[in-house]
């Protein structure tokens, strides 16, 4: 089975949707023959390499709120990330654009490494305050979990990848996503939000099963509203 993340790297219902289905992937009996595809999804495709902003600032710019009130948002979003064992600074966040590390991903998936880098980008931006877009940084992150450095260097100096990048944006619109973390199981269903890991173990039962109906007929025998993070 094929589950596919439409999930950007500064999400943080991402972060915390990726995190419950990897709970939801503990539990279940074939998670050995789940594959897990990050596609590329940006919330702010404008917004610059590097921005003089905090996070707060930004959250009360986007939605006209005081900067306290922003700092409660990012609290609440905290204390939902610590409930699966995430840890939260979003004041260190340090925002950016986010296509370079997104292509990067796509490096290393032909590399068989995309999940490691997309949980080391996520706890770099979220957790250790790593500005996301600079290309010294994204280096030193994609190293960590394996890649080489001078391949890295290669493809951020270059356009490689910009072209996957693309065409998971317009699969997302193809299939009508608007925020994300979105989860897509066998191309067959989708489920929006961070939802808990009992929905998304449910959802990916009802996919497995529905697709080889000899096992679904043994087991019948035996008995940015809150989850989301959306674009402008």
């Amino acid at each position: 089975m094929q589950i596919e993340i439409f999930s950007d790297v500064v999400c943080p219902w991402c972060y915390i949707g990726k995190r419950r289905l990897e709970h939801a992937l503990d539990a279940f009996p074939h998670a050995a023959d789940v594959t897990l595809t990050y596609r590329s999804f940006q919330l702010d495709p404008s917004a610059p390499v590097r921005s003089a902003q905090t996070l707060e600032e930004h959250l009360a710019a986007k939605y006209g709120r005081t900067l306290d009130e922003a700092r409660q948002m990012n609290q609440r979003v905290t204390d939902v990330a610590a409930a699966v064992g995430l840890e939260f600074r979003l004041d260190r966040a340090q925002r950016g654009n986010t296509l370079d590390a997104h292509r990067l991903l796509h490096l290393a998936a032909a590399e068989g490494v995309q999940a490691r880098l997309a949980e080391r980008l996520m706890r770099a931006y979220f957790a250790e305050g790593v500005p996301i877009a600079d290309h010294d940084e994204l280096t030193a992150l994609a190293v960590d979990v394996g890649l080489t450095g001078t391949t890295v260097r290669a493809v951020l100096a270059g356009d490689a990848y910009t072209e996957d990048v693309r065409a998971d944006l317009a699969l997302a619109r193809g299939f009508g996503i608007t925020g994300v973390p979105f989860f897509v199981f066998d191309r067959t269903y989708g489920v929006s939000g961070a939802q808990d890991a009992a929905v998304l173990a449910e959802v990916m039962e009802r996919a497995w099963s529905e697709a080889r109906p000899g096992a679904a007929a043994a087991r019948n025998n035996e008995g940015c509203v809150e989850g989301a993070c959306g674009t402008p």
